[in-house]
């Protein structure tokens, strides 16, 4: 019905800009709950089982953080008698604060409920899931002054290597997306403490990276590693050029993907965390190696000779093509 999902969509932006112009913990907190519930009937719309399971395990997930994060900042006004979320002093609550957060957007190691909700949606909610819903909790983070920057780095450098080493053996393109958000997510955590501007810009080129491939699987209608063999005959012009998307995914120069990892490492050598920076870059080369898996079953393999599924691609959903045509030319040519 349209009437209740403008109402939903409207729901989903109104939490997300609560959380945005809260200075106050419950009101970001009220944000965040808003935003949850807003998008939970999206999730369950297909009366799916695996829709409804995903559902279920969001649901539950995003519940236990948003408590916690309600606990942490009642905890932190019993300590010190108020709720402005720029001026906490007290470590416990922080760490607390911090931890929820990172639940609500699935960093490691409280991601594993990521790739399994993930799997269970269809791509557009997926998107919103993948790129919306990130934002709210990350106005949070980029506020809070003061945390221990260990725990941060922790975060950061377990997700850039959960997110390779995960998507590794994995033939579901939505759970390899998955584990690209968690090493996404972890890039720009690492950071956080010394440069939000550049998380700001590594959220913001994933955001258009992910927007594209998101979109392109959507037009091609492909779920599987294997449904990627024969996307060929679905969409030829997009079958070329989504190695390119991939590898920019990957952070392969001369792509746009490279730009946020290219000043993140150079941002962490500057301060003196050259084996940081390392490890960073080296658990790079983990999602980089699934990028090209991908990138290889859509383009460097014989193509099935099946001349039935030829014709159909040029009238397939004219109106996800502009945006597609945007995102993937940023995707490619931002650098």
């Amino acid at each position: 019905n349209p009437y209740i999902l403008a109402t939903l969509l409207f729901g989903l932006g109104l939490g997300t800009t609560i959380t945005f112009a809260s200075s106050h913990w419950l009101l970001a907190w009220m944000g965040l709950e808003i935003n949850t519930l807003a998008i939970i009937p999206l999730m369950a719309q297909h009366h799916h089982p695996r829709a409804v399971e995903a559902t279920t395990k969001y649901f539950l997930t995003q519940a236990t953080a948003a408590a916690m994060l309600l606990f942490a900042s009642t905890t932190n006004a019993w300590l010190t008698g108020q709720w402005d979320i720029q001026q906490m002093s007290h470590p416990f609550p922080l760490t607390l604060i911090t931890l929820a957060l990172a639940l609500k957007i699935g960093l490691a190691p409280m991601h594993t409920w990521l790739p399994e909700v993930l799997q269970g949606l269809d791509l557009t909610t997926g998107l919103v899931l993948s790129t919306w819903q990130k934002l709210a909790p990350f106005a949070l983070l980029l506020q809070i002054q003061n945390v221990n920057p260990t725990i941060l780095v922790t975060l950061g450098l377990a997700s850039t290597l959960v997110g390779g080493w995960g998507g590794l053996n994995q033939t579901q393109l939505r759970k390899v997306l998955a584990y690209s958000s968690i090493a996404h997510l972890g890039w720009m955590i690492l950071i956080l403490q010394y440069s939000p501007s550049l998380t700001l810009l590594a959220l913001l080129t994933y955001f258009v990276m992910t927007f594209s491939t998101f979109l392109v699987f959507k037009l091609i209608k492909s779920t599987s590693i294997n449904a990627l063999a024969i996307s060929w005959t679905k969409a030829p012009i997009l079958t070329s050029l989504t190695p390119l998307v991939l590898l920019s995914l990957g952070g392969l120069p001369p792509l746009t993907g490279f730009m946020p990892k290219w000043l993140i490492l150079q941002e962490l050598a500057k301060q003196d965390l050259a084996p940081l920076a390392t490890l960073a870059a080296l658990s790079a080369l983990l999602s980089l190696y699934f990028y090209l898996r991908i990138s290889y079953a859509m383009t460097l393999t014989m193509s099935p000779n099946n001349l039935t599924g030829v014709t159909p691609w040029r009238f397939s959903s004219p109106q996800l093509t502009l945006p597609l045509a945007i995102a993937t030319t940023a995707t490619i040519s931002l650098l």
